[in-house]
Parts: C-alpha cells; sequence; structure tokens
C-alpha cells in the first residue's frame, strides 16, 4: 500500500472513537484507493515511456523527412540538369536535321545550277574558237563568211545569256524562299514551289546515289490561287515528305533486286524519270484547290508502314530508319509547321505493302491573296 495511505489506515485504526466496523470499511476505501493510484502510477509511467518513444521516433522521423528533402533537391537539381542537356541535345538534333536537308537540299541545287553553267561554259569555249575563225576570215577579207560565223557567235551569246538567267533564276528563287527565314508569311505559289523542291530533292539524292531512279509524276492544279505562307518552311516539309516517299521506294526496290536480274542503265529524261523493274519506284504529287483551303498530296508505292507504328510516325525521335540514317524529327517538324505554323492538318493514309500517301491541308481564310 501507498506509504502515505498506511499512515492514515494507522491514525483511523488508534482512533477510540471507531468501532471495528467502521474501520473495516475505511480500510476497504484506503485499499481501493490504494489501488487507483497503483493504476494510476502505472498509467502515467507507460504515458511517460510512449511519450519518450515518440519523441525518439518523431525526432527519427524529423531527420529522416529531412534527409529525404536533401534527396529530392539534389533529384530535382539533378532532373532540371537532365532536361536542359536534353532540351540542348534536341535543338543540337534539330539544328542537325534542318543542316541534313540543308545538305540534299544544296546538293540538289548544285545540281540544278551546274547544268545551265555546263551549256554556258560549252558555248562560251565554242564562241571563242569562233572568234578565231573570225578574225582569220577578217584577214582573208570573206565577208560572207564573216557574216555567217558572226551569226554563229550571236547565237551562242544568246544562247549564254538564256542559261546564265536560268541559273539565275534558280539562285533568286531560293533566295526568296529563304528571306522568309524569319517566320514572316509571304504570298507564294505552291504548285512551283513544291515543284522546285521535288525536283531539287530528286536530283539531292542522285548526288548521292547515281544508281537511284524513280518515275515522278505531277498533278498541278492551275486554279490554285497564292497562298500566305512561310515558304522556306513549307519547303522544308515538302522536301521532307519527298525525301522519305524517295527512301520508301528505294527500299522497295532493294528488296526486289534480291530476287531480280541488274536492270538496264536508267535513262532521265526532262519531265520523266524511269527503271527498268520488276518494281517501278513512283512518287505523284498531286494538288487541290478545295475553294476554302488547298491540298497537297505526296503519294509513294513503296512498302508502306505497318499498322503498329502508324500512331508514332509523327511522334519526336521515332525513326525506322537505320542508326545514323535519321534523326527521327523531320515528320515531327513537319507536323508541327503545319499545325501549328500555318493552322492547316497534316495526314497519312497507307496500306502495308501498298504505299503511302502524306496529305497536306492549308487553309485560305482571313488570307489577302494575289492570284
Amino acid at each position: 500500500m501507498n506509504p502515505h495511505l498506511q499512515e492514515v489506515l494507522k491514525l483511523i485504526q488508534q482512533d477510540d472513537n471507531l468501532d471495528v466496523e467502521q474501520i473495516e470499511v475505511i480500510s476497504g476505501l484506503l485499499k481501493s484507493v490504494d489501488k487507483e493510484l497503483t493504476i494510476t502510477a502505472f498509467k502515467l509511467d507507460r504515458t511517460e515511456k510512449v511519450k519518450r518513444t515518440t519523441a525518439i521516433l518523431l525526432e527519427e522521423t524529423i531527420e529522416e523527412l529531412e534527409q529525404k528533402r536533401k534527396t529530392v533537391e539534389e533529384s530535382h537539381e539533378a532532373l532540371k540538369k537532365s532536361m536542359e542537356e536534353l532540351k540542348a541535345a534536341q535543338v543540337q538534333l534539330i539544328h542537325a536535321e534542318k543542316m541534313a536537308s540543308l545538305g540534299e537540299l544544296t546538293a540538289g541545287i548544285a545540281h540544278e545550277i551546274q547544268n545551265p553553267l555546263n551549256f554556258v561554259n560549252n558555248f562560251s569555249e565554242v564562241s571563242v574558237d569562233l572568234i578565231d575563225e573570225l578574225n582569220e576570215e577578217i584577214d582573208s577579207g570573206n565577208a560572207e563568211e564573216v557574216k555567217s560565223i558572226s551569226g554563229d557567235l550571236k547565237s551562242n551569246l544568246q544562247k549564254i545569256s538564256h542559261h546564265g538567267k536560268r541559273a539565275s533564276g534558280i539562285v533568286r528563287g531560293m533566295l526568296e524562299h529563304s528571306r522568309s527565314g524569319s517566320g514572316e508569311k509571304v504570298p507564294t505559289n505552291i504548285n512551283a514551289l513544291a515543284d522546285e523542291y521535288l525536283r531539287l530533292a530528286y536530283h539531292g539524292l542522285r548526288a548521292k546515289d547515281k544508281s537511284f531512279n524513280a518515275e515522278i509524276k505531277t498533278d498541278f492544279d492551275e486554279s490554285l490561287p497564292n497562298i500566305n505562307v512561310v515558304a522556306q518552311d513549307i519547303g522544308r516539309v515538302l522536301l521532307n515528305l519527298f525525301n522519305n516517299a524517295f527512301y520508301a521506294v528505294s527500299d522497295g526496290v532493294e528488296k526486289i533486286q534480291e530476287f531480280s536480274p541488274p536492270a538496264p542503265p536508267p535513262q532521265v529524261g526532262k519531265d520523266a524519270m524511269h527503271r527498268v523493274s520488276t518494281h517501278n519506284p513512283t512518287l505523284t504529287l498531286t494538288t487541290f484547290n478545295l475553294g476554302d483551303k488547298i491540298e497537297i498530296r505526296v503519294k509513294d508505292n513503296g512498302n508502306g508502314i505497318p499498322d503498329e507504328i502508324k500512331d508514332k510516325i509523327f511522334q519526336p525521335f521515332f525513326t525506322t530508319k537505320p542508326t545514323g540514317q535519321g534523326t527521327g524529327l523531320g515528320l515531327s517538324m513537319s507536323y508541327d509547321i503545319i499545325t501549328k505554323g500555318h493552322g492547316g492538318k497534316l495526314d497519312v493514309q497507307t496500306k502495308e505493302g501498298e504505299g503511302t500517301e502524306f496529305i497536306i491541308i492549308l487553309p485560305l481564310l482571313d488570307q489577302k491573296q494575289k492570284t
């Protein structure tokens, strides 16, 4: 019993005014109180232990949370750094994609310019020889022959001028397209733009692979109005689609050549390019005037796009080309240029084994057009 209660009990037992029965009642009450005190003391002790344990756990939890906070901050900084590095890498890849397109474009431009320059050089050399002959005839006093040679010289100079202007026109056209590099939209002849980039894409590919040939079919809607676009960006989209189409049909040629004898040497004409083979690689370019919008279709007869990857082709960095042959940004950039930059649509229709057709739709609404 509690010592204090024991003292109280002794005093009660010594009290002569209380009888035995009263003492027993008081004694029972004191024992009950003692029991309650014991229980309360036990509870208090247990509460104190729980309190101390809780304080320890709380301290440990605070330390653990602080450690986790530091870890989260470090992870955040690492993630932030990774994002910055990823953005930098993405910028470099986009630049690489643009430079790759520029390289292909440059090869095509070089081919286009080389043809008229060859004519200029050839007619210049012939004209130099004619001048020597002219001088000889002048010395001989042969007036008729002098007139004949001077006529030939005039014809050659006219041809030199013609082909020089042709080369100048090619350069001027590319400069006009590049002037919109700042994002300025200008009235543009889509038929002329598409035709020019198609030829540049083809000759750019031929510059890298002389064995490649394809038939090119064009059907331009002559009622197409000029449309306000960033010509350089639309040209980049078309160049990408043309290159993809040529890649698709060349892939088909390679597969068929595994089972076919070598084809005769290709013959390339001004308006059509053919390859004699069991597979006739073909790219078809078509434009349509749909009233409130225009449509550009680029179709190939390659192997088509498998259904399982069709929904992925516009995703950044997705490519089916071998490593080193594609960044996976071409179609993604093209999609953004058409949809975000020009408020249009870029769609694809494809059937495995039969070919692919990309469809560009550009709106004509709210445009000041020049026909």
